[in-house]
Formats: structure tokens, C-alpha cells, sequence
């Protein structure tokens, strides 16, 4: 059962970058069954500047990647909580799932909650997933589910291997070129200064060749590119994220055509694959 902390305003995020820069080694393996919650304001500043980085139109609604940014100061306070066991830095993430239940238009406050799912054995360390959901007067707006992969820890017990990737689709929408200095303009607007993705000296330090872009900015540029491509509501997207986008490169954008269900892929020039999905109604 998850026991729940109300903020009555966010935290602060120097201090929980503080936190997480003092936490360099696995503590244990077991979860927090804490969970976090907030009313959070939405900032039509931040909000277009957001969409800027990210490519989004201006349509009146929030786009589906939105919510990680309004919740990512309670994430971050969750992922550097005394309990949990876990080096945030290293963190890699495997997987995305959004489920947008309602249109997201006319939202300037919201309730945010965050919590842990279940820890499991992972062939390269250990599993869990972090889930963000967004609750408005009406109850459930939208729900995030982020895979994250430990790889200093170790678990006892069977991994169960990930599904396959979902199918590629061969027509290409669009393509760009992810610029070396992306990973410090989304820092800017969604608080994540993760430095692999800041440069190429602080990335080396963590053992990167080069820096790579922060792989929610690569689904939200995708489903950017594809938002007038697919329903607003009713639908849910699954996302793996399969390699890193190294900084800069040139990616490109597929799609299955537009309709209440398909597929979409991000690879490079040399068709290296760095993360597939679908879109299905809910």
C-alpha cells in the first residue's frame, strides 16, 4: 500500500540536486512505498518555451509529454528520497507508457502524484517503474509509466525478458538534426540537468564518447511531429527506448499512416534504431 506525503508547494530543486549528488552507491533492494503528491500550477511561460525545445504547435492543449515536466521536481524528490536505494545518476531508461484519458485542454493546475511500482530482476541489474498521474476535478487526466533499469544493483530471481520492439514502420515522416546544445536547452525548460546530456566533458565523465539527448525530448520531438497525425485523447502511447541518440546527429522520424492506431520509429542515418512505439485507443 502506498503511503502518501502532501506537498503543500513543490520542493525545492537545488537541494534534491544536492541529494542526488551524494548518492553514489546502492543502499538496499527494496522500494519506498512512499508516494508524493502536489497541486501544481501550470506556467504558460515555461509551458510555450516547453514547446519551442520540443516542436509542439500551439493548439490549446498540453502535449502528452507535458505532465513528466510539471511532475519532474516530485520525481526527482521520490528518486532522491532517503529510502530510496538507488544512485540517481545512471539511471537508464528502457521504456514509456502514456495513457491520455481526456483531452488536455484548459488545465492550468492540476493534481500530481508520483510513486514506484514493483522492483525485479533485469538481466542487467535491477527494474521498476516510476508512475506520474495527473488528476483534474473529474479525476484521472493522464498517467505516465517510466521503466528504469539500475545497473549497479543486483537482484535474485528470473528476469523476464521485454517484449519484442514494436513494429517498424517504413514511411518517413519527417527528419532533424539533434544539435549538440539540445540536451542544455531542455534542461532549461524541464529542470532535467542530467549532465550525460549536457556536454561532452560531463558526459565522458559518466563514460559516454559523446553527449546524447535526453530520450524525453526524443518522444516528445517524435509525437510532436505526429500530433496532427493522431487522435488527442482516448489513446495511449508504449515507447522503448533501445540506444541513446548521440549529440549532434541527424535522426529520422517514421510512421504508420495517420488513424487511431499505429506505429512509429526514431533512427539514425546509418538506420541505427534509438526508440520504437505505438499509439492505440484506450
Amino acid at each position: 500500500m502506498t503511503h502518501w506525503q502532501t506537498y503543500d508547494a513543490p520542493p525545492a530543486m537545488a537541494g534534491l540536486y544536492a541529494r542526488a549528488a551524494l548518492r553514489q552507491r546502492v543502499s538496499g533492494q527494496q522500494l519506498p512505498d512512499t508516494g508524493l503528491r502536489c497541486v501544481m500550477v501550470i506556467d504558460p511561460v515555461r509551458l510555450g518555451a516547453y514547446r519551442k525545445v520540443c516542436g509542439y504547435d500551439n493548439t490549446g492543449l498540453l502535449p502528452p509529454t507535458y505532465p513528466h515536466v510539471l511532475a519532474f521536481v516530485l520525481q526527482l524528490a521520490l528518486l532522491t528520497d532517503p529510502g530510496f536505494p538507488f544512485p540517481l545518476v545512471g539511471l537508464v531508461q528502457l521504456a514509456e507508457r502514456i495513457r491520455v484519458l481526456r483531452p488536455l485542454g484548459g488545465v492550468a493546475r492540476a493534481s500530481v502524484s508520483v510513486y514506484l511500482g514493483e522492483l525485479q530482476a533485469h538481466a542487467e541489474g535491477a527494474a521498476f517503474s516510476l508512475v506520474t498521474q495527473l488528476h483534474d476535478a473529474l479525476g484521472l487526466l493522464w498517467e505516465g509509466e517510466t521503466d528504469l533499469l539500475c545497473r549497479k544493483a543486483q537482484l535474485q530471481g528470473q528476469w523476464a525478458a521485454p517484449p519484442a520492439p514494436a513494429e517498424l514502420p517504413a514511411g518517413e515522416v519527417t527528419r532533424w538534426l539533434a544539435g549538440k546544445d539540445i540536451g542544455r536547452q531542455y534542461a532549461k525548460v524541464a529542470g532535467d540537468y542530467n549532465p550525460i546530456h549536457l556536454s561532452l566533458p560531463s558526459a565522458r565523465l559518466f563514460g559516454f564518447q559523446q553527449a546524447i539527448a535526453p530520450g524525453m525530448w526524443s518522444l516528445a520531438r517524435s509525437l510532436a511531429a505526429l500530433q496532427h497525425h493522431i487522435p488527442d485523447a482516448g489513446l495511449q502511447f508504449n515507447t522503448q527506448f533501445l540506444r541513446p541518440v548521440p549529440l549532434p546527429s541527424e535522426v529520422v522520424l517514421n510512421a504508420s499512416a495517420p488513424g487511431e492506431d499505429g506505429h512509429f520509429s526514431l533512427t539514425g542515418r546509418d538506420a541505427s534504431v534509438y526508440l520504437a512505439g505505438e499509439w492505440a485507443p484506450l
